[in-house]
């Protein structure tokens, strides 16, 4: 593909983040204005970038399965950046992410007027966040997590950390697995992936230098969280994701009856 092509793309891409950026611009005014601006519009706001910041990638999108008729935890595994704005794009969502990505330039401050919420490892306010996923949950607005805790290459599914779902099951707002597949010529996309030391703009720069991939958005099966335990329904979901993505797991660790949270 010839390199003006490549950066043509690249700047389509640029012009989407520069609407982001006028849109943050206007939340900001609303929060010192004393504008009410709640949750509700900034992921009204948030699906509009989104889904166009979708259109802008070079992924032909295939989503399987319904659309959730209310609010729910969803639950994903974890390829790359671009995982945020395929989902988003679906539903009003908001997002959980790893504390540094509030420093990041352009992005943070992007991630931040939107809506999502920040986690730090290892911090020992994990009783704190519980009660704001509750709370965003309670309030009927959907939440998507990663619990992988980190990316993939699309090859294979970490395990499924429990311990942020116990929101879900103290608000019993079901949960909403997700299985993403990015593939490239029938095979696993070997570009998609964002992991190790990759920098946003080279991973574009590479995304548009080859042919249009494809994106598989399996929307599966609710799963009820009332009276369920976090680590049952963490290997439930990963389950669900497994077999989508790579057929069921040979040996099945079995699940006790689940005690109350």
């Amino acid at each position: 593909m010839g390199r003006l092509r490549v950066y043509a793309r690249v700047l389509r891409v640029l012009s989407v983040v520069a609407l982001g950026l006028l849109m943050a611009a206007v939340f900001s005014l609303y929060e010192r204005l004393r504008i009410p601006h709640g949750m509700e519009r900034r992921q009204r706001w948030s699906r509009f970038f989104m889904t166009r910041l979708s259109n802008a990638l070079p992924f032909k999108v295939r989503v399987h399965g319904e659309l959730p008729r209310k609010p729910m935890l969803w639950v994903s595994n974890h390829v790359s950046w671009t995982d945020i704005p395929l989902l988003g794009m679906l539903t009003p969502l908001s997002f959980l992410s790893k504390a540094e990505v509030r420093t990041w330039p352009i992005a943070g401050w992007l991630a931040l007027k939107a809506g999502t919420l920040f986690i730090r490892r290892g911090s020992g306010d994990s009783q704190l966040l519980r009660k704001q996923m509750s709370q965003h949950l309670a309030q009927d607005h959907a939440l998507l997590i990663f619990p992988e805790g980190t990316t993939t290459d699309g090859r294979s599914l970490r395990t499924f950390h429990g311990r942020l779902l116990a929101s879900a099951i103290d608000t019993e707002v079901a949960l909403q697995p997700v299985a993403l597949r990015y593939m490239r010529n029938g095979q696993p996309d070997p570009i998609a992936p964002f992991i190790g030391d990759d920098d946003l703009l080279s991973h574009l720069l590479r995304l548009f230098a080859n042919d249009q991939a494809e994106v598989h958005i399996h929307l599966l099966a609710p799963i009820a969280t009332q009276g369920q335990e976090r680590a049952a329904l963490a290997f439930q979901a990963q389950q669900a994701v497994h077999g989508v993505l790579f057929g069921a797991a040979e040996q099945p660790i079995p699940v006790r009856p689940a005690k109350a949270a």
